[in-house]
């Protein structure tokens, strides 16, 4: 494309020239300082007294009716003629519209308006010119009218809030909250920002409806956009400084720490810690619905493999569900619930967690609901059995008595786990605390037979303290020999040693016992030759 060459009258350079002017450096010819100075005020003034004089059209005045219908005729065409050319440009349009406007014609005006609207209703200037020359005029319900067109066509807050000041400027109050509601829905959670809701809740403030002011504060915490909700927050605190209280500032408070632990999960729904943080502040604030509905939106998000120190957190999060509701919201089914959902959650065959299954037994026994327990604690050793959870169901049984229950859950102990030393030993001991010697012994026995053990020095020892007990002191001779040939530790040396030293004091201190029985009983009688031969004997 050619480059249009410059006018000399116009005073202007061609692109070409410009560019080829900023491109060259320019040369000072004579550095040397002028021998008259001129100063930036003495520039300035020569250049007023140099300004030609502003051209402006003269005033025209008109005769009669005819000529000045002429002169709108001829201004209209000319009008008509420049939108045909530049129907795009908005500011044709406007100067259209306001110079009917001038003219009083104000349907004129209207239905410029409307042309213009029909080729860019995008356009919010066209909108906002088109109110503003309706209420300048005093015409409300068309202002009203276009203002809610306006906010059909142009779904922004900017409109809405302009829609709701003007209500508000008109007195109807009512319409203007019925505005910002609309504006609240038609927008959705996307498109509402701080600015509607400060503008809204200020509004209820002027009109003391501070409930309705409140609500929306709160409301705007939970809903506008996480990390744009600063100047809300900072708004809902004075307002609560203003007319609330400590609990209002308060939830104020915990509102916007909502606001942030919202935006934590949502970035990391796998982040267990968060959603605690989460949990304990719902907890805090006491709405058993909204901490209801966290539980389950932290629950949904399981580990993604099925590998147990990836679910170890997650458990937890059961586990405190299901506290919280037996001891905070006192609903025992819905936390009998929460433990049956769990585990049926968790692959058991597996891996599994012992804890969880003694919690929900223990929930039980503490509703006195003992067929529940042995039900979970019988289903838990038969999916995924562990040492723990035969233990403390021993333990229950132990405590309700039921001896029978003891032994064959000793039993199914010892066959899941047969080189487990600890058990066998509490199995003897219980038989022993019953007085079922011969039981007792059977079951050393049985152990000691077992191929492999995982601490057969303990479980001879305890065996020998059994016999030991029981007084078989010749058994404990024999069990110290076997366990020496098991092992030749020097501990067993000396645990057997002191064995057999506390058989020959216990001899020793059984003889002693007699000798001054005796003596005592010849030194009252005064049989003093019968005293001396007894002394004799003894030292013999």
């Amino acid at each position: 494309m050619a480059m249009a060459e410059a006018d000399p009258a116009s005073g202007f350079l061609t692109k070409k020239e410009r560019h080829v002017r900023l491109s060259c450096p320019i040369r000072v010819k004579n550095k040397t300082p002028a021998p008259a100075q001129i100063t930036a005020e003495q520039i300035l003034r020569e250049a007023r007294e140099q300004q030609v004089a502003e051209i402006r059209a003269h005033n025209q005045k008109f005769t009669d009716a005819e000529e000045f219908g002429e002169h709108r005729l001829r201004r209209r065409q000319e009008f008509e003629a420049l939108i045909r050319r530049v129907s795009w440009n908005p500011s044709v349009w406007v100067r259209y519209a306001q110079w009917e406007e001038s003219q009083k014609d104000l349907a004129r005006a209207r239905s410029i308006w409307e042309r213009a609207l029909e080729v860019d209703y995008r356009n919010t200037t066209l909108w906002l010119k088109y109110a503003q020359m309706e209420m300048k005029n005093g015409v409300f319900n068309n202002a009203r009218n276009v203002w809610d067109r306006a906010g059909d066509c142009h779904l922004t807050v900017k409109a809405w809030v302009r829609y709701g000041h003007f209500e508000v400027k008109n007195g109807e109050v009512a319409r203007a909250r019925r505005c910002y509601e609309r504006s609240i829905k038609q927008l959705g959670e996307d498109g509402q920002t701080e600015e509607l809701f400060i503008t809204f809740a200020q509004l209820e403030e002027k009109c003391k409806e501070l409930e309705r002011a409140s609500c929306i504060y709160k409301y705007a915490l939970d809903h506008v956009p996480k990390g744009h909700g600063g100047k809300v927050f900072s708004a809902f605190v004075s307002y609560e400084k203003q007319y609330g209280n400590r609990e209002g500032i308060e939830d104020a408070i915990v509102g916007e720490r909502r606001s942030q632990y919202e935006e934590d999960v949502k970035k990391n729904p796998l982040n267990y810690d968060s959603w605690f943080d989460y949990l304990r502040l719902e907890e805090s604030s006491g709405n058993r619905q909204r901490t209801r509905e966290v539980y389950q939106r932290a629950i949904s998000n399981m580990p993604p493999v099925e590998e147990k120190r990836y679910w170890q957190r997650y458990i937890y999060l059961w586990i405190n569900y299901a506290l919280y509701e037996e001891l905070e919201a006192k609903d025992m089914e819905r936390t009998r619930e929460v433990y049956r959902d769990c585990l049926k959650l968790i692959p058991h065959r597996k891996f599994s967690f012992a804890e969880l299954w003694l919690l929900a037994a223990q929930f039980e026994i503490r509703q006195k609901h003992l067929s529940g327990a042995r039900s979970l604690l019988g289903t838990a050793i038969g999916m995924a059995p562990k040492e723990k959870i035969f233990k403390t169901y021993i333990e229950i049984e132990l405590q309700l008595g039921n001896i029978d229950s003891c032994r064959h859950l000793y039993e199914k102990y010892l066959e899941w786990a047969p080189a487990n030393c600890y058990a066998w030993i509490k199995y003897a001991d219980l038989e022993n605390e019953l007085g079922e010697t011969d039981r007792g012994r059977a079951i050393f026995e049985l152990a000691i037979a077992q191929p492999v053990l995982d601490m057969p020095e303990l479980l001879l020892k305890a065996y020998v303290d059994f016999e030991i007990f029981q007084e078989e002191h010749e058994r404990a001779r024999q069990l110290y020999e076997r366990l020496l040939n098991r092992t030749k530790h020097l501990n067993v040396w000396v645990s057997y040693a002191k064995f057999e030293a506390g058989l020959k004091v216990k001899v020793l201190g059984d003889t002693l016992d007699q000798f001054f029985s005796i003596i005592s009983f010849q030194i009252l009688s005064k049989d003093f030759k019968s005293l001396l031969s007894v002394c004799l004997l003894f030292a013999k």
